[in-house]
């Protein structure tokens, strides 16, 4: 890969510096469960939306389990990294060409500079968008065997990071079915081939000995959709699991301090106002939402003290973020108590959250009672997050309790803010419209210089917290669970890696 100019290795640097870096974690062994070089069993939180396609938020779960790659890898430092592209190369300002390495699918074809822009096309005319292509529209193209050209309509500084998105991971042809449906089983290049998919509760992976990176150490993974936290830290702890995600923190200390393991997190957990239709139509109502909730009551009450008080949308885990934070000025006036008793008259406002983080309908209780002291009626709508994700993108509900990995996408945040607050992002639950929002982002999105792009991912925080479409709540710190006897597990601050070809149980 040549060296890149200022403006590419800005745009490469981008991703912050993380408190407690991505790492591997190396237990020591200390019990019998699980023969030398056994399977892994894993316990993950979120079952699947869409048969684990790679255009839903199932995409994360074939990244952290080494299932499916992309041409860009992000390496522990968050800078792009070669994956099935060995390297690359930037012509111009909406041109890159990117040379593939050696590599085969999990089905025994070779991956080509083809079916690599046959992937890429098939992601770009999915719908609903994968979120990472809200802001931009790609063209791929063949250029020989090896060789993939990507043009973008306007630059893209970003570019591989954006291709480091777990959505844009390359399938093999036969993955893609002409009725638009998406299967990884057996269709991946990582160092895992998924075997069998049981519904939404089990799956089956075994390893690929043909991955290019080399043989991995364990000899394949179980994996258990577990949605109840409290579960899933009673599997690890009665040794049913060697693997447990997202323990709950009111179970983390129930846990031995040896299979305990905090990470520092871009998670930052919200309340999403609808600003698209019911209550919070009316700005002076979100106003006094945002004024009504204290998401510092709920650090230590529901988090046990695995939470920071939220500061904006970014928090410490992004290190540059707090530098370059920009006040927040322009509000609407907040309504009186009085004000909203009778602009909402007869009006209950909807409060959803979801099961498969624990603390959330324990911090959705705690809000409705601030907002019912604001003068709102509050009727919540607690379930598993798959039963509710399409209700939250058709605006059904009038507020959410949410928690959103703001670097998960592509280590960008340019990426997360476009999907998830601009008019047409693919992922905006808030149902936001507002052409400053708008323009702010798209200002960042066109910054290759690392400073000034910070700088203008600030500006648009603040434009956006302008319109009270979302009010921060705390950013999470994450605790993963981890048997005693396995190493290797990739302990990440973007929680998109797991499991890899250097997991094992010992």
């Amino acid at each position: 890969m040549r060296t890149p100019s200022r403006g590419l290795f800005a745009a490469l640097a981008l991703t912050p510096l993380l408190t407690g870096c991505f790492v591997s974690d190396s237990g020591s062994a200390t019990n019998g469960e699980g023969a030398s070089g056994g399977r892994l069993r894993v316990a993950l939180a979120v079952p699947p939306v869409q048969a684990l396609s790679p255009y839903s938020n199932d995409a994360t779960v074939l990244s952290k389990l080494s299932v499916a790659e992309g041409l860009i890898a992000l390496g522990k430092d968050g800078a792009a990294a070669p994956a099935l592209a060995k390297s690359w190369t930037q012509k111009n300002a909406t041109t890159w060409a990117f040379e593939l390495r050696k590599a085969t699918f999990q089905d025994g074809t070779e991956v080509t500079a083809e079916t690599v822009v046959g992937a890429l096309d098939q992601a770009g005319k999915a719908e609903p968008k994968p979120r990472v292509l809200s802001d931009v529209t790609l063209t791929a193209k063949a250029e020989d065997a090896d060789t993939v050209t990507i043009t973008t309509k306007v630059a893209d500084p970003v570019l591989p990071l954006r291709l480091a998105s777990p959505a844009l991971g390359i399938l093999a042809p036969k993955a893609y079915a002409k009725d638009g449906t998406v299967s990884p089983v057996g269709t991946g290049t990582g160092p895992f081939e998924i075997t069998k998919l049981t519904g939404k509760s089990k799956a089956a992976l075994d390893r690929f000995d043909g991955y290019w990176g080399g043989k991995a150490k364990a000899p394949g993974v179980d994996v258990t959709w577990i949605a109840d936290g409290t579960a899933r830290a009673g599997a690890l702890r009665g040794g049913d699991v060697d693997i447990a995600e997202w323990i709950p923190t009111a179970q983390a200390k129930l846990l031995d301090k040896d299979t305990r393991h905090e990470v520092p997190s871009v998670r930052t957990d919200s309340l999403v106002l609808n600003t698209g239709s019911g209550l919070f139509t009316d700005a002076a109502l979100r106003a006094a939402a945002r004024e009504a909730v204290d998401g510092g009551a709920l650090v230590d009450s529901v988090f046990g003290g695995y939470a920071d008080p939220a500061q904006g949308l970014f928090g410490p885990a992004v290190s540059w973020a707090a530098d370059d934070r920009v006040e927040v000025t322009g509000r609407a006036e907040a309504a009186t108590t009085a004000q909203v008793e009778s602009k909402t008259k007869g009006r209950t406002l909807r409060l959803a959250t979801y099961t498969n983080r624990a603390e959330l309908p324990e911090a959705a209780t705690v809000l409705q009672q601030q907002l019912e002291k604001a003068g709102f009626t509050v009727k919540q709508d607690v379930r598993e997050y798959t039963q509710m994700e399409a209700d939250l993108l058709k605006g059904e509900y009038d507020a959410l309790v949410f928690s959103r990995v703001t670097l998960l996408d592509t280590g960008d945040a340019v990426a997360y803010l476009a999907s998830d607050y601009t008019g047409d992002g693919v992922y905006n639950i808030a149902g936001l419209k507002d052409s400053k929002v708008d323009q702010a982002i798209k200002s960042a999105a066109g910054e290759d210089d690392t400073e000034r792009r910070q700088q203008k991912i600030m500006r648009a925080e603040a434009e956006i917290l302008r319109t009270d479409a979302v009010v921060p709540l705390v950013h999470e710190k994450v605790v993963q669970g981890i048997a005693t006897d396995v190493e290797g597990v990739l302990l990440d601050p973007r929680e998109r890696s797991l499991v890899d070809v250097d997991t094992r149980v010992k």
